[in-house]
């Protein structure tokens, strides 16, 4: 049986209890190392899990040095995802990075180019794409059970009340939160960005300062369009984390409540005024789906490093979501129709 993969975790918030969580089901990960910039936060983390053979420090480049780790779990703020990337790469360990990407596109194309100079793996935890429902209904779609897809629509409507940083955050919908969905519709259906127009405001009664919701309409490599509503401070009747989905094709159409409820039809016959249709059986799950959310990416990019393969999350891959939500700003800032680019 081969070593555990020796791994560090930079960034000991609030969510890096879930990473730990994650990463205490597989017996090939070993955390040999947690660093915070607040010495208390990591020494917290290790009581908390039960870390007793942990090195715990405030300082990376001598916690690498130290522990000399094969993976680096990235879970810093996105302000600090660059240097800590940067940092891992040239000890030449691989990165599992926190999403977004990073802070800007520049330090995006920064991260991808890196990557590739160093010959290390660097992937963003996008766990959304790893729910059971969500690779079904991609089956779905390609499968063309709806025909040629002509149609994708989400809504997003929460109130969660963070408090924090997220109060005082410039465009806190579109660059916290709306990558995740960004990201399951490119996934959905195998197709990328090529232009964006985006409306952004701050509703009556929000409690953030700026951006709570944003409305954006992309055209997509395959000609579809894609619709996003959203809101983070919608009070009353929530959507899922995940969204609720409409996919249209041209000659059906499937809705995802984005938990359980997944359902879809398509044309049977000509029928009258309206085409008659038939409901379908939306695909079962498949032997090799990714699924698992946190666990499930975490355990493929620990077994892609073990192989010397490429995680479906790969930052060369996934700096179009992210290249989504700065066209879709720059789109509401402007005013104008946005090209994406990356």
């Amino acid at each position: 049986m081969n070593n555990p993969l020796r791994v560090v975790l930079a960034g000991c918030g609030g969510i890096s209890a879930e990473w730990l969580r994650a990463a205490a089901q597989m017996p090939d990960l070993a955390i040999v190392g947690l660093v915070d910039l607040r010495l208390a936060a990591a020494e917290a983390r290790a009581v908390e899990f039960g870390l007793t053979a942990a090195q715990t420090g405030d300082d990376l480049v001598a916690m690498l040095a130290a522990t000399q780790p094969d993976i680096v779990f990235n879970v810093t703020i996105p302000a600090a995802h660059l240097a800590v990337t940067l940092t891992a790469l040239a000890q030449g360990c691989h990165v599992l990075c926190e999403k977004p990407l990073a802070d800007s596109m520049d330090a995006a194309r920064r991260t991808v180019a890196a990557a590739e100079d160093a010959g290390r793996l660097v992937a963003i935890i996008q766990n959304r794409r790893y729910q059971p429902q969500i690779r079904r209904l991609r089956r779905l779609i390609a499968a063309q059970q709806l025909g040629a897809l002509t149609t994708l629509t989400s809504d997003f409507y929460l109130g969660p009340r963070f408090g924090g940083f997220r109060d005082e955050m410039q465009h806190v919908l579109l660059l916290d939160m709306a990558i995740h969905t960004f990201d399951m519709a490119r996934f959905l259906i195998g197709a990328d960005p090529v232009a964006v127009f985006c409306k952004e405001w701050n509703p009556a009664g929000s409690w953030y300062a700026h951006g709570a919701s944003a409305i954006a309409l992309f055209e997509m490599s395959d000609g579809s369009v894609y619709s996003y509503r959203g809101s983070w401070c919608a009070e009353g009747a929530p959507t899922s984390w995940e969204s609720s989905w409409r996919i249209v094709g041209s000659s059906g159409s499937a809705l995802w409540d984005g938990a359980e409820q997944l359902t879809a039809a398509a044309v049977s016959g000509p029928g009258g005024f309206f085409a008659d249709t038939t409901d379908l059986i939306v695909p079962a799950l498949a032997d090799d789906d990714r699924i698992g959310g946190h666990a499930g990416l975490i355990a493929e990019f620990a077994a892609c490093v073990r192989a010397g393969t490429t995680p479906e999350t790969h930052v060369a891959d996934n700096i179009k979501s992210l290249a989504m939500v700065f066209a879709a700003i720059e789109s509401a800032t402007t005013r104008r129709m946005v090209d994406v680019m990356w």
